[in-house]
């Protein structure tokens, strides 16, 4: 292992190079590339820079999309937590949204859920 690695150099190259920003000729310091230290910093926020700012969508309530359930008369409700028929607080069912056939609101979990055939027995 005759060779150092290139990291190791302390020699100044005589060869002259281009500031690849402002492109001024200079005679670099060891592994040197920008001329000065304001060009490395142009060089560093132009690549760390961001072309698009990501877009954030606007805030949305959980509970628009929640489905509650009255336990005392079985009426569900889409993003209302009470009921005004018992005039009493509903449970919590899952998130979810209208059903486009019925207009009834369903849960993601009534979508997922395989269907049971009724001769089955529940096995739960």
């Amino acid at each position: 292992m005759s060779e150092r690695p290139w990291r190791d150099d302390n020699e100044t190259t005589t060869r002259q190079r281009r500031c690849p920003v402002c492109g001024t000729t200079f005679l670099p310091r060891r592994r040197q590339t920008y001329d000065t230290n304001a060009c490395r910093q142009i060089a560093y926020r132009r690549r760390r820079h961001t072309t698009t700012t990501p877009e954030v969508p606007a805030a949305r309530s959980r509970r628009d999309d929640t489905v509650y359930l009255c336990t005392d008369c079985d009426t569900r409700y889409l993003g209302n937590q009470w009921c005004h028929d018992c005039n009493k607080p509903c449970t919590r069912l899952d998130r979810g949204g209208l059903c486009p056939h019925c207009e009834e609101p369903v849960t993601l979990e009534d979508l997922t859920r395989p269907a049971r055939r009724i001769d089955q027995k529940d096995t739960r």
